[in-house]
């Protein structure tokens, strides 16, 4: 990875991307052992160790598998990948979460306008997600698209989304048109790297192509619990809890 040009560019804007993070053998790994998890692992998990999309069978997230399946660790969290985030997140980077948005072909749901820190709670907010994509993400199957610059504002009001998986949201949406927004167009092994205070969102997958991203949460450890933001999470959470 070349971070001459990296590092400026996610302080500025919140996000980069990466392309090859990972090679396709990697991938084809990673997606392998993913479901497998999923076929022979998941059903001995506790119930919040996935979130199903609207039909009742289909995984829409894995979730904690830093707890449910360390086994995976090793396969992602390189020393490269750990020396970089340790400049992202000013400090020495703690790995907090590993988890998965599936967006599976056709019913795969959207997510609202977040931003992750309103999940994570966290100050100062040197916080971040690595969303490592196990297949393309296209125009069509529901990318990520996110806000340029918006971590600079801060935390914006929150309300409950009453989404499963994503129970809190944005009071109100960006105002930044679409067409502004920097769209996370990727192929197997490319990555995304957003801040945790970066505003984005993603549509349903209405195509016929999967869009499953491996997604590695990352804080510094100094950051502290912020009591405010833990309270509104824990009320959303409540309301529609993951699973």
């Amino acid at each position: 990875m070349n971070t001459t040009q990296l590092i400026p560019d996610y302080e500025r804007d919140g996000v980069v991307r990466i392309r090859r993070l990972f090679t396709p053998d990697q991938v084809a790994a990673i997606r392998a052992e993913l479901d497998r998890y999923i076929r022979e692992d998941l059903d001995s998990k506790p119930a919040d160790a996935r979130t199903l999309e609207a039909d009742g069978k289909t995984v829409r997230n894995l979730w904690r598998l830093e707890q449910h399946h360390p086994a995976l660790i090793p396969m992602v969290a390189r020393p490269d990948i750990v020396a970089l985030v340790s400049r992202l997140v000013h400090g020495e980077p703690v790995l907090c979460g590993v988890e998965t948005f599936n967006k599976p072909a056709r019913i795969g749901s959207g997510v609202p306008y977040h931003q992750d820190n309103a999940y994570f709670c966290q100050t100062p907010p040197d916080m971040l997600t690595i969303w490592i994509a196990m297949d393309p993400a296209t125009l069509e199957n529901g990318p990520v698209y996110y806000v340029r610059g918006s971590h600079h504002q801060g935390m914006l009001p929150t309300k409950p989304s009453g989404v499963k998986g994503n129970s809190i949201g944005m009071a109100e949406p960006s105002t930044v048109p679409l067409s502004d927004q920097f769209c996370g167009l990727l192929a197997p092994g490319d990555a995304l790297i957003h801040q945790c205070e970066t505003i984005h969102h993603s549509a349903p997958n209405t195509s016929d192509h999967p869009r499953l991203g491996l997604l590695l949460v990352y804080r510094g450890k100094h950051t502290q619990t912020d009591p405010k933001l833990k309270a509104a999470y824990t009320a959303a959470l409540s309301a529609t809890p993951p699973a």
